[in-house]
This record gives structure tokens, sequence and C-alpha cells, in this order.
């Protein structure tokens, strides 16, 4: 099966059990399904987010009840080619900034997550960048528990058109799965370290790597110490190749 993304028409294709929807145009769809009044929570799944879900129920669950699930990893993209299902990598950075870019000045977003400084300063660049862009709050991730109960009801006022949450695989899932019913009808999305990214805290790696499914290898050159969690990617080979549903 040849999946050559000129349909909208979802696919939705299994990886170790887990869901992949394949469509033409992920941000337009959600864009639609906040207009229609639906909300959606995007996982981003890649290999080391698939063999942590093959340990852990609560996120294999999270990710069986979303209803957006891209496949973000080369690992995933690979394994579904070796199975004749030519589907492209779709990178949670650029899904959430496509996002961005088709909502209209009435449609809000907040951003949570990430160090102190830092998702503030994304904001702004973004809002550089997209004209009318309305950023209607940030907050960073290190609200100590006496604070939390007073930004959650800030974020139940605010019922932002998109939340963006980077946090981290599982904790960013795990507390969009907590919080969601805030905020039912907003499109949830778990960006991991895309805030460290738009801010120029980081970077990414060169276009012809992204093109080439290399990026993992330019995150281990400037972050050595992720090389254990690089061993995901092998293992994940593996599990799911041979993985049958039990």
């Amino acid at each position: 099966m040849v999946l050559t993304g000129r349909s909208n028409t979802p696919e939705v294709l299994k990886v170790m059990g887990l869901p992949v929807h394949w469509r033409a145009d992920y941000a337009g769809w959600l864009v639609d399904q906040y207009r229609q009044g639906r909300g959606a929570h995007v996982v981003t799944l890649n290999a080391e987010m698939a063999m942590q879900a093959d340990r852990n129920p609560d996120l294999r669950q999270v990710i069986l009840s979303a209803e957006l699930v891209i496949p973000d990893g080369a690992g995933v993209v690979l394994y579904f080619r070796t199975k004749g299902q030519r589907i492209e990598r779709a990178p949670g950075i650029e899904l959430a900034a496509a996002v961005l870019k088709r909502l209209s000045p009435k449609e809000t977003v907040f951003m949570y997550g990430g160090v102190p400084g830092v998702t503030d300063r994304a904001a702004m660049i973004w809002q550089r960048q997209v004209a009318g862009l309305n950023v209607v709050g940030t907050q960073h991730g290190y609200l100590g528990p006496e604070d939390q109960p007073e930004f959650l009801r800030h974020l139940e006022q605010l019922q932002p058109s998109v939340i963006l949450v980077g946090m981290g695989v599982p904790r960013q899932e795990m507390w969009i799965r907590d919080h969601r019913y805030l905020c039912p009808n907003s499109i949830w999305i778990g960006v991991g370290g895309s805030f460290d990214i738009w801010a120029g805290v980081k970077s990414r790696a060169p276009q012809w790597m992204c093109d080439h499914h290399l990026e993992w290898l330019y995150r281990l050159y400037k972050e050595p110490w992720r090389w254990r969690r690089m061993l995901a990617l092998p293992h994940f080979a593996w599990r799911s190749l041979t993985y049958s549903a039990r």
C-alpha cells in the first residue's frame, strides 16, 4: 500500500498496536476540528515513545485515546516503509508551527512548559513572525504545587484555541490527559523541546539531515548524554518487527 498524502481521508496504521493517523493536511484538519467545536489531543509518536508505551500502560492508553497521532520519528516512518506503506515523517515542531500560521486573530494560543524565560521568548518570536498571532499567555513548567491551582483556573478562564505543552515525554502526555477537561474544545499538542528551538536556545538539525531521517544523529552530536535514550531506536526496530498483539 502506498500512502501518497493526496487525500485528507485518514488512514489509521498500526505499529506495536499503537495508532498512527496519516493525513494529507494535519494542520488543516486540526483547525477545522476547533472551528467545528471539537477539541483534540495530538501525540507526536517516535520510537522512544513507542518503547515507553510498551512498558507503561498509562502512556499507551493516552496514545490510544488521542484524536491525532502523527509519525514524528524516523524509526516509525521506516517501520511503515518496510511494510510497503510509504508515509512521510511529520515532526511535531513543524505541525505546531503550521497550526499557528493558520489561526485567525480571533483564535488564541497558550504556551506551557520549558524553563523560565524560554516560553516567553518563543511566544515573542512567533508574534513577530506571524502578524496577528494572538498569544494570550505563557507559563514556564517549573510551577510549585502551591501555584498550580491558580494557574489552572487562569487557563480555564482563557479557553485558548490551541494549547502547546512542552514538558517532555511522557510527562506532557499525562498532563494533557489530566487537564483536558478544563478546555475541552481546545487543540492540545505536546511539543517537547520546541520552545527551546523557537527561542534560539537550541538548534534543529540542518534540513538535509531532517530530509534523510538523521535528525536523531544531530541531537546525539549536540547532546552526547542522550546516547542511552538513543538505544530505543534499535530496540524499537526489533520490537516493532517482532510484535504481536497480546
